[in-house]
C-alpha cells in the first residue's frame, strides 16, 4: 500500500526482531578520491547496516591497499562490508560471479554480497536462486542483498537476506507505492536508495520508508545530472543531520 494510505507495511510480522532504521551505503568513491567520507563511515558504526565495496566494477584484478585498509577499518568497527557483484540483469555467467566473489573474500574478507542490477522478473528467478545458493557455500552465513531497484517477483524474497525494492530519484519516491506482498515480511528485509532528496524533505522521506516497511535506507541530496554522475559516490550534504535523526530514533 502507499505511504499515503493507512497502516505501515510489514505489520504482518509483528513477532520479528524489528531492526531499527539504519543506513545501507551503496558505494562511496574509491578511498583515494573520498578519504574523508570513508573516515566518516568508520566513525558511524552501529547506524550502518552495511557498506558496499566496489573496487573497480567489482573486486579488481589485484588487492587494492587503500580498499584493504578501509574495509578493515569498517569491519573492526563492527560494520558489515559487502562486495559488489554486477549481474548485468542476468547476463553474466555464474562462473564470473563466483570468481569475483571469491576474490572479494580472499582479499577483503567481505561479510556478504550485493548482487547489483539483479533481474526482477519471474523468468530470472531460477538463475538468481542458483547464484545465491552457490555464494552461500563460499563462507559461513554471508549477507546477501539483491539490488533490483524495483519491487521484483515475490519469489526473490525467499533467497536473499534483503531486497533493494527502490533505487531512484526523490521525484519518483515521494509518490511511490509498495507491493502488497511485502507486508508478509518484516522491514529488515527491504532497502530503499533515494537520490535528489532535498534537505527540507528529509523527514518526509524517512516517514515514507517507515510506512513502506524498509528498515535500511540511503538518502542523499546528490543527483545524477542526467546520468552523468553516480549520485552514490559522495556523502549527502546533510550527513550529520541524517545520522542524528536515525541515531535518536526520529525516523521511528
Amino acid at each position: 500500500m502507499s505511504y499515503l494510505t493507512g497502516t505501515p507495511a510489514g505489520t504482518a510480522s509483528a513477532g520479528s526482531t524489528d531492526l531499527r532504521t539504519g543506513l545501507g551505503v551503496p558505494g562511496i568513491a574509491h578511498p583515494l578520491l573520498a578519504p574523508a567520507e570513508w573516515g566518516d563511515l568508520a566513525r558511524t558504526g552501529s547506524l550502518l547496516h552495511w557498506v558496499v565495496l566496489d573496487v573497480a566494477d567489482g573486486p579488481g584484478v589485484r588487492p587494492d591497499p587503500h580498499c584493504l585498509q578501509e574495509a578493515g577499518r569498517l569491519r573492526n568497527a563492527g560494520v558489515r562490508v559487502l562486495g559488489r557483484l554486477d549481474t548485468a540483469h542476468g547476463a553474466r555467467a555464474l562462473a564470473e560471479l563466483v570468481s569475483d566473489a571469491q576474490r572479494f573474500l580472499d582479499w577483503y574478507q567481505v561479510d556478504g554480497f550485493l548482487l547489483d542490477r539483479c533481474p526482477s522478473g519471474r523468468a530470472g528467478l531460477p538463475e538468481v536462486r542458483r547464484a545465491v545458493a552457490t555464494l552461500r557455500t563460499l563462507r559461513d552465513s554471508p549477507h546477501i542483498v539483491l539490488g533490483h531497484g524495483i519491487h521484483p517477483h515475490h519469489g526473490y524474497a525467499e533467497h536473499a537476506d534483503q531486497l533493494i525494492t527502490f533505487s531512484g530519484p526523490w521525484t519518483d519516491y515521494r509518490w511511490s507505492q509498495v507491493a502488497e506482498w511485502t507486508a508478509d515480511h518484516p522491514p529488515e528485509r527491504f532497502c530503499h536508495l533515494v537520490h535528489g532528496v532535498p534537505r527540507g524533505h528529509l523527514d518526509e522521506a524517512l516517514r515514507i520508508a517507515r510506512w513502506q516497511g524498509a528498515a535500511t535506507i540511503w538518502f542523499t541530496d546528490r543527483g545524477d545530472r542526467g546520468g552523468l554522475d553516480d549520485p552514490w559516490e559522495t556523502m549527502p550534504g546533510y550527513w550529520d543531520e541524517i545520522v542524528s535523526r536515525i541515531g535518536t530514533g526520529v525516523s521511528e
